[in-house]
């Protein structure tokens, strides 16, 4: 809030730009390193299979109905684009809800670090097929190999299984000895993190009101409709509250990051300052205060 209030304002108040990279890095790492440990330590195997297939299956499923509703309002390349990103996930939106199940003092399973990181491909290549699908006139001019090299050198996707790996290979005398830069100073971190996001969202969001109404409630119901039906869904998956939330949380979100990166090569006359600030001006906000305590609600 108080970010939004900062631009609205219109003040000079302003976070380096390195010092959000830096901030960005350590939040990936702890949460990737931290999982890694929960990985180790507990969690059935059957779980973490079903965990991480479901996952997959949400970021295939989700772009294709939101390419449908999208397509004969925004055109076929923007269609692929914010399918792609509502398909695959937030890492701020991650760390934030890791953060609010801290709060509750509830747990969640490790391996759900690396159900978000594996959610990222197929939501890309999904977003990339239907374009292609849709554009004939695209078919030869963009290489799917070139796609998911994009994806998975992407810094996100690569810190939080790096870590995740190291988590999982550090012994419990190894992880105590870093303790306070994974835990301890972590909330401190996310505070900062979370002031940048309100003012970039109210950069973004001013810059695609132009689209107009549609766009708008895209933004906010189909995250709603796919955070509460998962919500429900992931109790065929898991049993832990904290699990089914992230879940809930993983549908809910929707990428400006690793997404808009990819779709650079995938879809590059796609506007980026529609589905940016879709992901960023409207539907991050919306999780954060309405999604969370509603999600958390109906996991219970």
């Amino acid at each position: 809030m108080l970010g939004i209030v900062a631009a609205l304002l219109k003040s000079d108040l302003e976070i380096p730009a390195t010092s959000i990279k830096f901030i960005s890095l350590y939040l990936l790492f702890s949460i990737g390193f931290k999982g890694g440990q929960e990985l180790e330590h507990g969690g059935s195997g059957i779980e973490i299979w079903a965990s991480v297939l479901f996952g997959m299956a949400l970021a295939t499923i989700i772009p294709v109905y939101s390419f449908y509703i999208l397509r004969n309002k925004v055109g076929v390349s923007n269609a692929g684009a914010i399918a792609a990103s509502y398909g695959s996930v937030s890492a701020v939106t991650f760390v934030s809800a890791v953060s609010f199940l801290e709060i509750q003092g509830q747990p969640f399973g490790g391996h759900m670090m690396a159900v978000m990181a594996l959610m990222e491909f197929p939501a890309i290549i999904m977003g990339f097929v239907l374009i292609k699908q849709y554009d004939k006139e695209r078919e030869q001019s963009v290489n799917m190999l070139g796609i998911l090299k994009h994806a998975i050198s992407n810094g996100s996707v690569l810190m939080i299984v790096g870590s995740l790996v190291i988590g999982m290979v550090a012994d419990s005398k190894q992880a105590e000895g870093i303790t306070p830069f994974t835990t301890d100073i972590f909330e401190g971190f996310l505070a900062v993190f979370l002031l940048e996001m309100g003012m970039i969202t109210v950069k973004r969001f001013s810059s695609f009101k132009k689209h107009g109404l549609f766009v708008f409630l895209f933004a906010l119901l189909i995250p709603l409709f796919n955070g509460c039906a998962v919500a429900m869904l992931s109790h065929f998956i898991s049993d832990s509250v904290g699990t089914r939330f992230i879940f809930a949380i993983l549908a809910a979100s929707a990428s400006y990051i690793a997404v808009p990166a990819a779709m650079r090569l995938a879809a590059p006359d796609s506007d980026p300052g529609l589905y940016i600030p879709m992901a960023l001006g409207v539907t991050f906000p919306f999780n954060i205060t309405v999604g969370f305590p509603l999600y958390y609600l109906l996991v219970q």
